[in-house]
């Protein structure tokens, strides 16, 4: 009863009436269970997307919208939020997570929960607990902190969470913690999540990642997910029999999923996976997407513009036609639609405005990959053809036992099953395409299992000889072998991609085995940077608005590999820098999941920042251009000058198998602050088309008030943040804790109309004052004067708060 039978499915019991449940991949849509040729999906903005929107309602009904989706993708449960905290710029699955400060994260991630489990249809799924703030060795890695660290940085947004938003399921993470890893720590399943917390819902594994049975099992983990079993099965009927495993316990574990089993019983779901892609679900995805548009910098207002004023524009940048919806890994899906920053412009500009293009360079690590828009499949309709074998393409006559047609030149067969289907079998992907010019292309191929290009039958790329790994397929696929070959506009040339299934590969072998096997064709023109950016400084002259999109990409950020540094892809900057010196009131606008580099920030005048945006990424950012949306998005991490500077530069990675959290508790905002640190934009910061002032800041019992009025002449919104500090001008005491210059301990988006003032409401509790007291081994409100900071981006103002007496404190 405790372990799933399948990828997504929980063991049923039919004879007891025990149904199957079933889970999707979060955290940011409802991918459904089809890693192969996926039924299309909702996609709203990514963690960091949405933790920079500051707005805790907006996420619940974030959630409310998840929980349909899932309900049309016939799944109870919705494995998401991630919860971790952005420790760092170089986290390959950093996008995935709120935010680098704790209290937002929490907050965010508690509302997007109620919004997920108002209905009942729809179980949340908390991860990954805890430490799980890097890809690299992520399974086995030991992450060692102070408890004080873990306490207050750590644990703190999964502790808010299930204080606000109650969740059904937490999911344990790959790592170690302090030596332990986390499905065999009992005391953070047991003591802390369980007893201290009063957690009384069920503890999932994280994807094939429980390594033991007894330990495991005694640690808390309720369910070892996927199936079938690895750990439990057999090994527990021998763990009892032995003695290292109770009875109760296999009682209590069983007694959970159980609950679980009953908790999900009335879920109205679909009995097959559908789509529900309307009107109202866009609007709100629009608003997601739009308030997550961070403003960094308008030195001279160029913004917003009219739309009638662009006759001949200039949209340039390997990012300009990158629909940036989600990042790589399981947080991946197939989006219903999806629009880049270009479709975007191009919409509301005039019909017979000019609107040029130029890539100036590429920005990509891995070649784009084919979709129905370039190539066509053997029935000549778009998209690709892939047939299934269990011989490879030496045996002559071999007949296909599955055939079907995928709408790109990419491929996950994990989830893939057929009743003909041997352990180790082959794959043929074929496609038809013509090039737009003429010219040398260069031809991409990387998999998980052995592949080789054939175009027109000629041998161009052997990815089955030698393999090296590339952390592609969630970690396992080879790294991208690439070839080039003449060709010449509007002739069609056959691509046809033979492979092998994951069995068949000679990457070198990660701990955890998926099965099935993966592929992925890319390709493009051949294009040199030198020349790329003499095209792209030529155009941005003579055109009277230039927008530059740059920023990263899914081969960038993604689950499997960490990043080696904040700078965007090989001569991106240098285009960003010729395009500013032709053209200086050119528009910037970055996409990423994570701080990036901007050494050219100065030279800049205005720079929008966007994120993996969803299904409306790209209609977004047009909306803030063109001022339909005033923006009022505020970064959720510090972008920092130089990644040298950050508190995570000498621990992050690896040191012989261990990351040593030696920024303590001072992560992200509270580091720089700390020590006196210039950052590129930092923390809460975020620009307005308008103008807004705060007065008559108040106390009233635990609460504080501030008035906030839009003093200029467009309707927009602001974040109040409210921060506390250990000291005021008028008491000299010293806190015996080591503390950041200042917390953040509540936060609320207000929207106003131009002129229009109201009141601000922000509340004060134990969590506010509280630091972990490791000698105690509690929860401390030290006695004290507070400086309380309410702060809006036109200014500050301060009151204080006094505690009479220390007062100790467990629980959530």
């Amino acid at each position: 009863m405790d372990l799933g039978s399948d990828f997504w499915h929980t063991t049923s019991l039919p004879t007891h009436s025990i149904p199957p449940l079933k889970c999707t991949d979060g955290p940011n849509g409802a991918r459904g269970s089809r890693f192969f040729n996926p039924v299309p999906a909702l996609c709203i903005p990514c963690g960091t997307g949405l933790g920079a929107t500051w707005n805790a309602e907006l996420l619940q009904s974030a959630g409310a919208l998840l929980s349909h989706e899932c309900a049309a993708k016939g799944a109870h449960i919705w494995l998401g939020p991630t919860v971790n905290v952005v420790r760092g710029p170089l986290n390959g699955r950093g996008f995935e997570g709120f935010s680098e400060d704790p209290v937002l994260s929490g907050v965010l991630a508690g509302a997007i929960i109620r919004g997920v489990q108002g209905s009942g249809d729809t179980i949340a799924a908390l991860k990954h607990f805890v430490g799980n703030e890097q890809e690299t060795q992520k399974v086995s890695v030991d992450v060692c902190m102070s408890e004080r660290a873990l306490r207050e940085v750590y644990l703190k947004p999964f502790q808010i969470a299930l204080r606000d938003g109650r969740p059904v399921v937490v999911m344990a993470s790959y790592n170690r913690v302090n030596g332990t890893h986390v499905s065999e720590n009992k005391k953070l399943l047991g003591e802390v999540l369980r007893q201290e917390w009063g957690f009384e819902g069920l503890v999932m594994s994280d994807w094939f990642g429980t390594y033991s049975c007894a330990d495991s099992l005694n640690a808390g983990v309720d369910i070892e997910m996927p199936g079938p079993s690895k750990q439990r099965g057999e090994k527990a009927l021998i763990a009892v029999g032995t003695g290292k495993v109770s009875q109760r316990t296999i009682d209590e574990r069983a007694r959970k999923v159980l609950e679980l089993v009953n908790k999900a019983a009335t879920s109205r779901v679909s009995p097959v996976e559908t789509t529900r892609d309307s009107p109202e679900d866009r609007a709100l995805n629009q608003r997601l997407a739009s308030e997550s548009v961070v403003l960094l910098k308008s030195s001279e207002s160029i913004l917003p513009i009219e739309p009638e004023d662009c006759t001949d524009i200039a949209i340039i940048g390997p990012n300009a036609k990158l629909p940036a919806a989600c990042g790589g890994g399981s947080a991946s899906l197939r989006p219903y639609y999806t629009s880049s920053v270009f479709q975007g412009i191009q919409a509301q500009v005039p019909a017979d405005a000019k609107v040029h293009f130029e890539p100036g360079v590429f920005g990509h690590v891995l070649l784009p990959y084919f979709t129905g828009d370039h190539v066509t499949d053997e029935s000549s309709q778009p998209g690709v053809s892939i047939a299934f074998f269990n011989e490879p393409e030496s045996i002559q006559g071999r007949k296909h036992f599955d055939y079907q047609n995928i709408p790109d030149t990419t491929y996950q067969l994990m989830d893939y099953t057929h009743p003909e289907k041997s352990d180790v079998f082959y794959i043929s992907m074929r496609a038809n395409y013509q090039p737009e010019v003429n010219g040398c292309y260069e031809f991409g191929l990387a998999s998980y299992g052995t592949s080789k290009l054939y175009i027109d039958d000629h041998l161009v790329i052997d990815n089955e000889s030698e393999q090296a790994h590339g952390g592609m397929f969630f970690g396992h696929g080879s790294s991208e072998k690439r070839g080039t070959y003449d060709m010449l506009a509007g002739r069609t040339y056959r691509l046809r991609v033979e492979a092998g299934s994951a069995l068949t590969s000679k990457v070198p072998g990660a701990f955890i085995s998926v099965p099935g096997g993966a592929c992925r064709l890319g390709g493009s023109l051949k294009l040199e940077p030198a020349e790329g950016i003499s095209r792209a400084v030529t155009l941005a002259k003579r055109c009277k608005h230039a927008f530059l999109i740059v920023g990263l990409n899914a081969d960038l950020e993604k689950e499997g590999k960490d990043r080696e540094s904040m700078s965007l892809p090989p001569h991106v900057d240098d285009l960003v820098a010729a395009v500013l010196d032709a053209h200086p009131d050119a528009i910037i606008i970055t996409q990423a999941g994570n701080p990036i580099a901007m050494p050219w920030r100065h030279k800049a005048k205005t720079i929008l920042h966007s994120w993996y945006g969803g299904n409306e990424a790209g209609n977004a950012v047009a909306d803030v251009i063109f001022g339909k949306v005033n923006p009022s998005g505020k970064l959720p991490v510090t972008f920092p000058d130089r990644l040298e500077d950050g508190p995570t530069f000498l621990s992050f990675g690896s040191d012989n198998g261990r990351v040593y959290y030696a920024e303590d508790v001072f992560v992200g905002h509270r580091w720089f602050e700390a020590r006196g640190i210039e950052v590129a934009f930092p923390f809460g910061h975020g620009l307005s088309y308008t103008t807004f002032a705060i007065s008559n800041i108040r106390m009233l019992a635990s609460d504080v008030l501030v008035d906030i009025q839009n003093t200029g002449s467009m309707a927009g919104a602001e974040v109040v943040q409210m921060y506390i500090s250990y000291s005021s001008p008028q008491s000299a005491k010293k806190s015996r804790f080591l503390r950041p210059v200042r917390t953040l301990v509540g936060f609320h988006k207000t929207f106003l109309e131009p002129g229009q003032k109201a009141p601000v409401i922000i509340s004060l509790d134990k969590y506010s004052t509280a630091v972990w007291d490791e000698k105690c081994d509690s929860w401390v409100c030290e006695a004290g004067t507070y400086t309380v900071s309410v702060v809006v981006s036109s200014g500050c103002l301060e009151t204080e708060l006094t505690v009479e007496s220390d007062v100790c404190w467990e629980g959530l």
